[in-house]
């Protein structure tokens, strides 16, 4: 016999299929012109749990080779090309009115981005023109209105279901794995969107610092340093130790703080937020805000000569030393690239 509640059942089914069917979502790719960010990869991943279909766009002033790594990404529908010079430098101003447009042309119901600076400039500005509420830093998705992310510096985990028909949301590309890249290649096809030149801000250039370490966002193995280093000088420690590990070089705020290092090598809720494979935390108490930034990494190993330090209680390896002793010798001890 087939009661009321078995058809309440299958209607709501059919409505779940439905609803997952008709989504579509946009991915934003984020690229130098020349180079895909591995964010982008990450970011489809995360737009192929939101259902439906995954499209991306790729805007920029001569971006054709970025076009080619991104099509053989599996799990795009199709890519979508806009080449413009005023779009030169990728500036939120011109950029964020050819999302709109392109959001309307074809009815997407998710756009998608890293989030990194990229992706932190331009979606709040897109999700006010569209009139909805930005999703920031999202580290799961539960279904195509339900997402999780952190609050309080990681100390609390928030889901939320968003009411908005249209969801703009940034992704933490630790928390999704990369898209593989297969054979197929994804179609690809320009863009129709006039895209108009910015009154509000204008690229002028940029000064890109050149390092034959691997890039810190990606980097499989990190050595940071913090405000025990006590100089920017003594960073060397951790330069020479990273060359012979083949790893990138971090640092806390306080490092960059004190002005030892750059501000983009700082790691945290206000810097790089990290999951590699390995994390040395050299000099570094572990404040709230830093840990955010690197707790995710598989193995952390801590060197400092505070006991207490709160960096042991997230470290698998805790090294309680002078670390001006410990990381020569740690250095001495591992072979030659």
């Amino acid at each position: 016999m087939f009661s009321v509640s078995h058809l309440r059942n299958f209607q709501g089914r059919n409505v779940f299929i439905l609803a997952h069917r008709f989504q579509s979502t946009l991915v934003l790719a984020e690229h130098n012109n020349g180079k895909l960010n591995p964010v982008t990869l990450s970011a489809i991943t995360a737009a192929q749990k939101v259902g439906g279909t995954v499209s991306c766009l790729v805007a920029g002033a001569k971006c054709g080779s970025v076009v080619e790594q991104l099509s053989k990404a599996t799990g795009i529908s199709k890519i979508l090309v806009a080449e413009n010079a005023n779009l030169h430098g990728l500036l939120p101003e011109p950029l964020a009115p050819l999302i709109v447009a392109t959001q309307k042309q074809f009815g997407f119901t998710h756009i998608l981005a890293g989030a990194s600076a990229f992706g932190k400039t331009l979606l709040p500005r897109v999700a006010a023109l569209l009139d909805v509420s930005p999703i920031s830093d999202v580290t799961a998705i539960n279904s195509s209105d339900t997402f999780v992310r952190t609050i309080y510096a990681g100390n609390a985990v928030l889901t939320l279901k968003s009411k908005d028909n249209i969801k703009v949301i940034t992704i933490r590309p630790t928390s999704f794995p990369a898209a593989a890249i297969g054979d197929s290649v994804a179609p690809s096809e320009a863009s129709t969107q006039a895209v108009d030149a910015s009154t509000l801000s204008e690229f002028v250039g940029q000064e890109l610092t050149k390092s034959d370490r691997p890039e810190l966002s990606s980097a499989k193995v990190v050595v940071s340093g913090g405000r025990g280093l006590k100089s920017g000088e003594n960073f060397q420690l951790l330069y020479t130790l990273a060359d012979k590990m083949g790893a990138a070089v971090g640092a806390s705020r306080a490092a960059v703080d004190a002005g030892f290092v750059s501000n983009d090598l700082q790691v945290g809720q206000t810097g790089k937020i990290l999951a590699p494979e390995l994390y040395i935390a050299v000099g570094i108490s572990g404040a709230i805000q830093h840990l955010a930034g690197m707790k995710d990494s598989k193995t952390i190993v801590a060197i400092n000569k505070d006991p207490e330090a709160p960096i042991f209680q997230v470290a698998d390896i805790g090294l309680v030393a002078d670390l001006f002793a410990a990381v020569p010798e740690l250095t001495e001890k591992i072979g030659k690239k």
